[in-house]
């Protein structure tokens, strides 16, 4: 699929950015990444409220195979034939992939992060602290009864 297919394919949703991807193109709207049109066909971004819906249409989710073995992504679901001819219903299905995409967007937003605490060495680390002072001070108290 070329860009101008996509672009008009998405017209009824509204606008949409297109960028290359892989072998294919990413589609975002709002900064949040929600499609992925790859040699296979279209696939959108499902999570477990959307999943029965691409099931029922019997989609299956996006695959791909490596030297070993098929890596199955459970997050893309390929889109329905018949929704390529009717653009209204493609951006309800679009509608409810963004949202799919923005819920997952906020479960993986980083929490705060600890302040890290400075480095000891190991051997610094084994000796106590309250064995180490005392010994500087014996040698100052002998420099001065060298005076």
């Amino acid at each position: 699929m070329d860009r101008d297919f996509l672009i008009d394919l998405f017209a009824d949703f509204g606008p949409v950015t297109i960028r290359r991807m892989f072998s294919g193109h990413g589609i975002s709207a709002d900064g949040t990444n929600f499609a992925l049109s790859l040699r296979a066909g279209l696939y959108f971004r499902a999570d477990e409220s959307t999943i029965p819906q691409f099931e029922a249409e019997g989609s299956k989710p996006f695959q791909y195979q490596t030297r070993t073995k098929t890596v199955t992504v459970n997050s893309y679901w390929q889109l329905p034939a018949r929704l390529f001819d009717d653009s209204e219903e493609l951006a309800e299905w679009a509608r409810a992939a963004l949202a799919a995409a923005q819920r997952a967007a906020v479960r993986k937003r980083p929490k705060a992060r600890k302040v890290a605490r400075p480095k000891v060495s190991k051997k610094a680390a084994k000796k106590p602290v309250a064995s180490r002072k005392p010994a500087a001070r014996q040698r100052t108290v002998k420099k001065a009864r060298r005076k």
